[in-house]
């Protein structure tokens, strides 16, 4: 396989955060050297409506002119509570936790459509929730009220709810954090957490939800940075095969996308170089592999994946077994590709709708808007 090949084969699962509400220089080099197969948005790149359009048909015009054979995936993390890219105008959604005590899968579909009206109108495809981690710590620093509440079978039913419905209005969906993060005292943001659960525990508590989400049809399971020593005594999830590969793809059949929580999170950052980082999750079976702010840590990232399949470190029938899953989610989820409307953009931010329905799911679940 030539190098140019195997670079721009390679960038397809490289999914890149930038800097700024306009498509940046070194986004564009990875677009056009890297061929980087998505973007993932922050509250650093988003104005307003109008402007998160015309941001998301500049960045998909030029990964066509660079000649990618597909448009890109634009995801964001638009949960409820306090983690919303997306803020006023658009819905500010309560925290799922109130959704979790309505208990009520209905209003959950309607979240979920609600969601994948206003994001979709803005050109984005893929929403990196719901969160799927049962809130059994209550010393937790991360997780908490980002969670449907501390009963598996409960996030399972609200989760697997919220999920078809917001496929089925066609926005891709990734449950996370896989496998389970509700139960830990670090954050994995800042350190490594340790979740020193037996199996049976695993099982019955952390693994239920997801397995609840892979049968409603999820697209996308987000691993963790979280150290399982019952699962792999050495690496953590997002790192480790017999947890990706063995666990979730062999024993629990998950046939989707699977993605790594941000590289640059300290939990794996300060312990690998992220070279290292991205080789050993592409090969323990991860297919997109987000690196969501510094450049030369993405370029990093991706010399890394090109010459761990030259080597065959990462063999090439791996590599496109996860270039088809990312290929079958841009067909379900992006294709055919049309450029968002920025007038539909601002019509569909903040409907009525959609706020009656977050005031709702507020008020019935004892919390209050975000």
């Amino acid at each position: 396989m030539s190098l140019r090949h195997g670079v721009r084969a390679v960038g397809q699962r490289l999914l890149v955060g930038f800097a700024g509400p306009e498509a940046s220089a070194e986004l564009k080099e990875l677009l056009r050297e890297h061929a980087v197969g998505g973007v993932v948005l922050f509250a650093r790149n988003v104005e307003g409506p109008e402007q998160v359009a015309e941001l998301v048909r500049e960045i998909q015009a030029v990964a066509r002119d660079a000649g990618h054979e597909s448009p890109l995936l634009v995801a964001v993390d638009q949960e409820g509570g306090r983690v919303l890219r997306l803020r006023r105008p658009w819905t500010e959604w309560p925290p799922l936790r109130a959704l979790g005590r309505t208990g009520s899968e209905d209003l959950a579909a309607r979240m979920g459509r609600g969601l994948a009206r206003e994001l979709l109108a803005c050109g984005i495809c893929f929403d990196l929730a719901p969160v799927m981690d049962v809130d059994t710590n209550p010393d937790n620093p991360v997780i908490g009220d980002r969670s449907f509440g501390d009963d598996p079978d409960l996030v399972g039913r609200m989760g697997a709810a919220m999920i078809q419905a917001m496929q089925s209005a066609g926005l891709a969906a990734c449950a996370k954090h896989f496998p389970g993060h509700g139960d830990t005292t670090v954050d994995s943001h800042h350190d490594l957490p340790v979740v020193a659960h037996v199996r049976s525990r695993l099982e019955d508590v952390e693994l239920r939800p997801f397995r609840a989400a892979i049968a409603g049809g999820v697209a996308s399971i987000m691993t963790a940075h979280v150290l399982v020593p019952e699962l792999d005594e050495e690496l953590p999830a997002s790192m480790s095969r017999p947890t990706v590969t063995g666990l979730l793809r062999e024993a629990m059949g998950f046939r989707g996308v699977v993605v790594a929580d941000d590289l640059e999170m300290k939990a794996v950052a300060e312990r690998w170089p992220m070279g290292e980082v991205a080789v050993r999750a592409a090969s323990a079976g991860v297919d997109l592999i987000p690196i969501c702010s510094r450049h030369d840590l993405q370029v990093e990232a991706a010399e890394a994946l090109v010459h761990a399949v030259e080597d065959e470190r990462i063999s090439w029938k791996a590599m496109e077994s996860s270039l088809s899953r990312i290929r079958r989610l841009k067909e379900a989820f992006v294709l055919p590709y049309r450029d968002p409307d920025p007038r539909q953009a601002r019509a569909e931010a903040g409907g009525s709708e959609q706020l009656e329905l977050a005031q709702e799911i507020a008020e019935r679940g004892g919390g209050v808007p975000a």
